[in-house]
């Protein structure tokens, strides 16, 4: 029997199989790759350095998603919100990775581009080298968070007895239909408007001189 035309394996293959077990049953092994591709399990190994490859295979797939342009926009605060808008789109189609990525260390190459490309932008706009990956994380633990939240049920909260907690009942009433979102935004932008206050404040003009 000839060889196939198109390989079993092969990096791309392998990351969309992971990830396509993932979002089925939020968990994956090496053997369950290789079965779902025809192949054996020790032929996995020969593309990828083991489990971990495969996670940051998965890390490096999902961010492909992410718009990176949109930390070529000026100024900081609009570049940083819609990159968080496109991060936050990317992982709401595969939010059953998160909890696999949050656990392991970045070490995707092109994913690291981004951040080096984050940290740039902050830096030039004049934020304390200290306090850049403090921003990045805190923007990271609510765009993960809400991409989670999207895809949460709508209805979160079901009482059995509004007379029991009346004033959460009228405040569910008066709830968004797309609550996940209006959440989201109300909270991007009390972060970006607390990050503005980590900038140093301008140096005012001397004083004119009698």
């Amino acid at each position: 029997m000839g060889r196939p035309r198109t390989p079993l394996l092969d990096r791309t293959r392998i990351a969309a199989t992971a990830l396509q077990l993932v979002d089925e049953q939020g968990e994956f092994s090496v053997p369950q790759v290789a079965r779902r591709l025809g192949a054996q399990t020790a032929s996995v190994y020969h593309h990828v350095d083991g489990r971990d490859g495969i996670v940051e295979l998965m890390r490096e797939r999902v961010c492909a998603a992410i718009d990176s342009g949109t930390l070529d926009l000026r100024p900081w605060d609009t570049a940083m919100a819609m990159w968080a808008r496109s991060y936050r789109a990317a992982f709401a189609v595969h939010p059953r990775v998160i909890p696999l990525l949050m656990t392991s260390p970045v070490r995707a190459p092109k994913v690291l581009e981004q951040y080096e490309r984050a940290v740039g932008l902050l830096l030039g706009a004049g934020f304390p080298r200290d306090e850049v990956m403090n921003v990045i994380i805190a923007l990271e633990n609510l765009v993960l968070g809400s991409a989670l939240d999207m895809a949460a049920p709508q209805a979160m909260w079901e009482l059995a007895d509004e007379a029991a907690a009346p004033q959460l009942a009228s405040a569910l009433t008066a709830l968004s239909p797309r609550r996940a979102d209006a959440a989201f935004e109300l909270a991007l932008q009390g972060c970006i408007a607390h990050f503005r206050t980590l900038l140093p404040a301008p140096a005012s003009d001397p004083a004119p001189q009698p």
